[in-house]
Protein backbone atom coordinates (compact mmCIF):
# COMPACT_ATOMS: atom_id res chain seq x y z
CA UNK A 1 0.00 0.00 0.00
CA UNK A 2 1.29 3.28 -1.05
CA UNK A 3 0.50 5.77 1.60
CA UNK A 4 2.27 8.62 2.66
CA UNK A 5 2.49 8.81 7.16
CA UNK A 6 4.01 11.77 9.31
CA UNK A 7 3.60 10.87 13.72
CA UNK A 8 1.22 8.08 12.74
CA UNK A 9 -1.01 10.15 10.84
CA UNK A 10 -1.74 9.12 7.14
CA UNK A 11 -3.15 11.09 4.04
CA UNK A 12 -5.80 10.46 1.68
CA UNK A 13 -4.72 12.18 -1.15
CA UNK A 14 -6.50 12.56 -4.83
CA UNK A 15 -5.99 15.21 -8.18
CA UNK A 16 -7.76 17.74 -8.39
CA UNK A 17 -8.13 18.82 -12.80
CA UNK A 18 -9.70 21.79 -12.09
CA UNK A 19 -7.03 23.57 -9.81
CA UNK A 20 -4.05 21.46 -11.29
CA UNK A 21 -2.64 20.20 -7.94
CA UNK A 22 -2.71 17.86 -5.27
CA UNK A 23 -5.06 17.68 -2.25
CA UNK A 24 -4.97 15.79 0.36
CA UNK A 25 -6.62 15.10 3.88
CA UNK A 26 -5.66 13.43 6.81
CA UNK A 27 -7.27 10.12 7.43
CA UNK A 28 -8.47 8.21 10.67
CA UNK A 29 -9.96 11.10 12.20
CA UNK A 30 -12.63 13.45 13.00
CA UNK A 31 -11.33 16.78 12.18
CA UNK A 32 -11.12 17.41 9.23
CA UNK A 33 -7.24 18.74 7.86
CA UNK A 34 -6.71 19.40 4.17
CA UNK A 35 -3.46 20.64 2.42
CA UNK A 36 -2.23 21.26 -0.93
CA UNK A 37 0.55 20.55 -3.39
CA UNK A 38 1.42 21.29 -7.40
CA UNK A 39 3.91 18.68 -6.55
CA UNK A 40 4.60 15.14 -4.69
CA UNK A 41 7.57 17.42 -2.49
CA UNK A 42 5.23 20.36 -2.20
CA UNK A 43 2.14 17.93 -1.19
CA UNK A 44 4.75 15.98 1.40
CA UNK A 45 6.27 19.19 2.96
CA UNK A 46 2.17 20.59 3.54
CA UNK A 47 1.24 17.25 4.98
CA UNK A 48 3.72 17.37 7.45
CA UNK A 49 3.02 21.21 7.89
CA UNK A 50 -0.30 20.16 8.40
CA UNK A 51 0.18 17.44 10.92
CA UNK A 52 2.18 19.83 12.99
CA UNK A 53 0.37 22.42 12.79
CA UNK A 54 -2.61 20.32 14.02
CA UNK A 55 -1.08 19.12 17.29
CA UNK A 56 0.23 22.54 18.01
CA UNK A 57 -2.71 23.73 18.03
CA UNK A 58 -4.63 20.85 20.11
CA UNK A 59 -2.08 21.47 22.68
CA UNK A 60 -2.77 25.00 22.62
CA UNK A 61 -6.16 24.45 22.93
CA UNK A 62 -5.74 21.83 25.66
CA UNK A 63 -7.37 19.00 24.04
CA UNK A 64 -6.38 15.79 22.75
CA UNK A 65 -5.76 15.13 19.53
CA UNK A 66 -7.62 12.61 16.97
CA UNK A 67 -5.55 9.60 17.01
CA UNK A 68 -5.81 7.80 13.64
CA UNK A 69 -6.76 4.16 14.72
CA UNK A 70 -7.05 2.78 18.50
CA UNK A 71 -6.38 -0.63 17.47
CA UNK A 72 -10.11 -2.19 18.24
CA UNK A 73 -13.02 -2.52 15.86
CA UNK A 74 -16.53 -4.71 16.45
CA UNK A 75 -16.96 -6.59 13.44
CA UNK A 76 -20.54 -8.27 12.94
CA UNK A 77 -20.76 -12.09 11.14
CA UNK A 78 -23.13 -14.35 10.90
CA UNK A 79 -23.18 -16.87 13.68
CA UNK A 80 -21.73 -19.47 10.95
CA UNK A 81 -18.91 -17.65 9.71
CA UNK A 82 -18.11 -16.81 13.36
CA UNK A 83 -18.10 -20.14 14.33
CA UNK A 84 -15.85 -21.47 11.10
CA UNK A 85 -13.40 -18.47 11.88
CA UNK A 86 -12.79 -19.45 15.21
CA UNK A 87 -12.22 -23.33 14.52
CA UNK A 88 -9.81 -22.42 12.13
CA UNK A 89 -8.07 -19.94 14.49
CA UNK A 90 -8.46 -22.65 17.28
CA UNK A 91 -7.02 -25.18 14.58
CA UNK A 92 -3.89 -23.47 13.78
CA UNK A 93 -3.62 -22.48 17.91
CA UNK A 94 -4.18 -19.25 17.79
CA UNK A 95 -7.16 -16.79 19.56
CA UNK A 96 -8.98 -15.38 17.28
CA UNK A 97 -8.01 -11.98 17.21
CA UNK A 98 -4.35 -13.15 16.72
CA UNK A 99 -6.24 -15.18 13.01
CA UNK A 100 -7.68 -12.69 12.09
CA UNK A 101 -5.39 -9.98 12.47
CA UNK A 102 -2.86 -12.32 10.27
CA UNK A 103 -5.44 -12.89 7.80
CA UNK A 104 -6.07 -8.73 7.36
CA UNK A 105 -1.98 -8.37 7.23
CA UNK A 106 -1.95 -10.97 4.53
CA UNK A 107 -4.42 -9.21 2.47
CA UNK A 108 -3.92 -5.80 2.98
CA UNK A 109 -0.03 -7.26 2.09
CA UNK A 110 -1.20 -8.89 -1.28
CA UNK A 111 -3.18 -6.20 -2.56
Amino acid sequence: MNTMTHKSYAARVEYSEDDKCFIGHIAGIRDAIGFHGESVAELRTAFIEAVDDYLVTCEKLGREPNHPYSGQFRLRLKPELHARAAIAAETKGKSLNTWVSEVIERSIASA
